[in-house]
């Protein structure tokens, strides 16, 4: 491979890493340790992994660096062009760091790729991104002992009120938001007229891209469903056509009525198909950001033999793809969406949900009150439609301040 091979590779990622915007950083920026000789992003597509790289590289090395390159493997060159080839022209040129966006467009052998570019080559750093359905396999091409892997998620209500440059607020913990949460809310509503943000976040403000000019954000959003399910689900897994149609009929099916204690066997009829494969779109859709599947209390996703409760994973999604959307099933999605990124949620049996095994969650609009978990210990009322809470009574905006 010569120089020439190259040349438009290396004028692709210049351009993108020029061009790239360093306004906004998601929360991710700040915790990934970049030292590491090998790192992985995953996360749902539309959630800002090319722009984190690309923002890392601008900052780190520069545009036109000699020492780090991005590319995608998506990028056309690739259809004649090999990257284990271009790899080693990289470091045979002392390049110290590969960027590999949308590693899942390399196929199914992307996991030994991986593995060869780091034991060949013990001086680069690699950092890739793929799409939240990368299964690290173990066995043949392991990366787990190697591997330090992060997960980006959306825009948390948090990161939102700082991209509409509202002000920057630091992430809160949740015991500091049972413990103090009336202070912290009052300190926040002290200049912030919160809950009209709060009613656009949930509605158009969870993938990053609501700041690109013009309209049309449903329609971005049902364009990102679409790329999941046609082109990063085959990239993955061995699936049919057919597959893919019924887990796009899956999503469609859950979004429009959203059966938060589903009928699991009307379900597989009404979709074809059978309990063992209905389980596994189901888990599909969750990894790839699609769905959010709530267990029974004690049980995990991993072992789970069937969901208690079942979400759209955030609520642009339901406002993009459903044409009638339940406020109370609004609530509960961003809920569990916002929580969800470090806690275990589970479905409380008493209350809505059950967190880290202990916290019980009751939610609900302005007027909501204690009934249905009275008298359970560690129980909590989080309310839509309120400013600043009061006692065991939170404010459920207050859960997007989490990261």
């Amino acid at each position: 491979m010569t120089t020439e091979d190259i040349t438009s590779l290396f004028k692709t990622s210049d351009r993108l890493v020029s061009e790239v915007s360093l306004s906004h950083h998601r929360y991710l920026a700040g915790e990934i340790d970049w030292r590491n000789r090998l790192v992985c992003i995953k996360g749902a597509r539309g959630t800002g992994k090319t722009t984190l790289l690309q923002q890392h590289v601008k900052e780190a090395f520069g545009v036109g660096s000699d020492k780090a390159l991005y590319f995608s493997m998506d990028d056309l060159w690739f259809a004649n062009h090999d990257v284990h080839e271009l790899v080693t022209y990289l470091y045979d040129h002392d390049y110290s760091h590969v960027f590999i966006d949308e590693i899942h467009h390399y196929g199914d052998k992307w996991q030994l790729l991986v593995k060869n570019l780091y034991d060949q080559f013990p001086k680069l750093n690699i950092v890739y991104s793929g799409s939240a359905l990368l299964k690290l396999e173990q066995g043949k091409g392991d990366l787990s002992r190697r591997l330090m892997t992060y997960e980006m998620r959306g825009l948390s209500f948090r990161e939102f009120l700082q991209f509409e440059g509202v002000g920057t607020f630091e992430p809160i913990t949740l015991d500091d938001i049972l413990a103090n949460h009336r202070s912290i809310a009052a300190n926040i509503c002290s200049s912030v007229k919160i809950l009209p943000l709060f009613e656009r976040y949930r509605e158009s403000g969870y993938y990053p891209f609501y700041l690109e000019p013009g309209s049309g954000y449903g329609q971005r959003v049902k364009e990102v469903v679409n790329k999941v399910l046609e082109v990063d689900y085959p990239a993955v897994e061995h699936v049919s056509q057919e597959t893919i149609r019924k887990a796009k009929k899956m999503l469609m099916v859950i979004a429009e009525s959203v059966p938060q204690q589903p009928n699991m066997k009307r379900l597989y009829a009404e979709l074809g198909t059978d309990r063992n494969q209905g389980l596994k779109m189901l888990s599909v859709l969750d990894r790839a950001g699609l769905l959010a599947l709530v267990p029974p209390k004690g049980e995990t996703l991993k072992n789970l033999s069937r969901p208690e409760k079942i979400y759209c994973d955030n609520t642009n999604l339901m406002y993009a793809l459903a044409q009638r959307v339940e406020i109370g099933t609004v609530r509960e999605t961003l809920f569990c969406n916002q929580v969800g990124k470090d806690h275990t949620v589970s479905y409380s049996g008493t209350g809505d949900f059950l967190v880290d095994g202990r916290y019980h969650f009751e939610i609900g609009g302005a007027g909501k009150g204690f009934s249905q978990i009275a008298g359970i210990p560690d129980s909590y009322v989080v309310n839509d439609d309120t400013t600043v809470g009061v006692g065991n009574k939170i404010p459920l905006w207050l859960f997007g301040f989490l990261y």
